[in-house]
């Protein structure tokens, strides 16, 4: 049986007769499901120290947070944990079996679904390890949403991903790819999503937790990976819950004077419509792995390419899945936000009201619509200039739109709303025929970019620069 195909219980069965493994599993919420599959496969005796659960919350701020309070099912309680029981095991055994033994402890703090059906299941796991006895401690933690509509469903598929977390630990570290995909073993998007993985450690350092974490989206294992203005990766409702939220979706591919504009008129308006404040509002990039006219190719070192140089002008970058505007707009609404605002050029607009890319909705444009606009959302359309250098906007593309009235109402209603463009000398160049510059080699590429980015362009060599494109 191959290792792709081995079922959880022979995955911990695997784990159980290996003498050179042994450690701790520490839960807490959802039950002990992780010790349960190991202690049910057979042969635990050789492989769990200890299984702990620590359930009752004054029990767990006594064993993992004695000085300050904190939340229960967060990464920090997470490392609290991995690191206590971490020490206990090692001063215990380290001196009786460090020489041939590789430790590890694995442990998880999970909400699961409460008997009203209220809240959503969701918790972090975790694992710090060795790959040889004495050998350096590394960590693996991730991030996972549960969206079974059964608390009992919900344990049984939380055991699944801890196994499979911890096998994967010690058989794919050295393939990080094969290591996120394993994850899913036994599993399904539609029982788990993954949303954050970090790996950090010397038998480790190879890996690229940006990488990690486009890839997540790529394989299907989430829609959303998130990075913030540093490029460190990080949960998306950290930074989204009960804000005000302006977003810009566009290839970036580069950053061009035109996008920084976009960026500067939409937060003009965004602060005169919200109660703006740094602490409660926020401004992010958003780049789509499946564009609405795409050559079906993706080069993950382009994507973080890009990733690189809006972190470097400060900001926060997301990387979605989500082909249709109307997603986007959903995902933000099931993070309780305050406000959306989406900025986008004229053109885009035009498309986003053609019928034909709603085929799939059994409402077609009119579903797409009552999703895209929540009573908490606006557009905000950047304008475009034709052949005759004469400035678009909405109302002048509503005779060439295919839904005249529709436009014409959300244009009314003030949900649609334009944005006043600074530089205008700029529209005409597209990213498209900038990178088209640079594909060339024509210098007046740098003409039409921000004088930074020119220098990482050049620095880097990015997006084809000085090679064929």
């Amino acid at each position: 049986m191959s290792q792709k195909s081995l079922s959880i219980k022979n995955k911990a069965l695997s784990i159980n007769l290996d003498r050179e493994k042994y450690g701790v599993i520490a839960e807490i919420g959802g039950g002990q499901e992780v010790a349960r599959a190991f202690f049910q496969a057979g042969g635990a005796s050789g492989t769990v120290a200890k299984s702990i659960s620590a359930y009752d919350k004054t029990f767990s701020d006594a064993l993992y947070n004695k000085h300050k309070p904190g939340r229960y099912v967060s990464e920090d309680r997470l490392m609290k944990m991995l690191d206590s029981e971490y020490c206990e095991l090692d001063k215990t055994l380290a001196k009786e079996r460090g020489k041939d033994t590789v430790f590890f402890v694995f442990a998880n703090t999970v909400e699961i679904l409460n008997f009203h059906k209220t809240n959503q299941g969701h918790g972090w796991m975790g694992m710090k390890f060795q790959l040889k006895p004495g050998g350096p401690v590394n960590t693996v933690i991730l991030h996972a949403i549960l969206h079974e509509n059964d608390a009992s469903l919900q344990q049984y598929t939380l055991g699944n991903l801890g196994v499979n977390l911890i096998y994967a630990c010690f058989n794919h570290y050295r393939r990080p790819n094969e290591f996120l995909r394993s994850l899913m073993d036994n599993l399904d998007r539609d029982r788990v999503e993954v949303n954050m993985l970090t790996m950090q450690g010397d038998d480790l350092d190879y890996v690229d937790n940006r990488l990690l974490s486009l890839q997540l989206v790529k394989n299907g294992m989430t829609s959303v990976s998130l990075f913030d203005r540093n490029g460190k990766v990080m949960r998306p409702a950290e930074l989204f819950y009960k804000k005000h939220v302006m977003v810009l979706r566009g290839t970036f591919r580069p950053l061009t004077y035109t996008l920084v504009d976009m960026l500067r008129a939409g937060t003009a308006q965004f602060r005169k419509e919200v109660d703006f404040t740094k602490e409660n509002s926020v401004t992010l990039c958003e780049m789509t792995i499946n564009q609405i006219e795409t050559d079906g190719n993706f080069d993950e070192k382009d994507f973080l390419d890009r990733v690189d140089v809006l972190n470097d002008n400060g900001q926060h970058v997301m990387i979605t899945d989500f082909k249709e505007f109307y997603k986007l707009s959903e995902y933000f609404t099931r993070h309780k936000i305050l406000d959306l605002r989406i900025v986008l050029g004229i053109d885009t607009l035009r498309k986003v009201m053609q019928t034909n890319y709603y085929h799939d909705l059994p409402g077609g444009i009119l579903q797409a619509m009552g999703m895209l606009f929540p009573n908490n959302t606006t557009l905000y359309a950047y304008p475009a200039i034709n052949e005759d250098n004469q400035i678009l906007k909405t109302e002048t593309i509503i005779p060439s739109c295919t839904e005249k009235s529709l436009l014409n109402y959300l244009i009314e209603s003030a949900r649609i709303v334009d944005i006043t463009a600074r530089k205008t000398n700029m529209i005409k160049q597209t990213p498209r025929a900038v990178m088209d510059m640079i594909c060339a080699q024509n210098p007046e590429w740098e003409h039409y970019v921000p004088i930074r980015v020119a220098e990482l362009i050049k620095a880097k060599r990015l997006f084809g620069y000085e090679s064929e494109c």
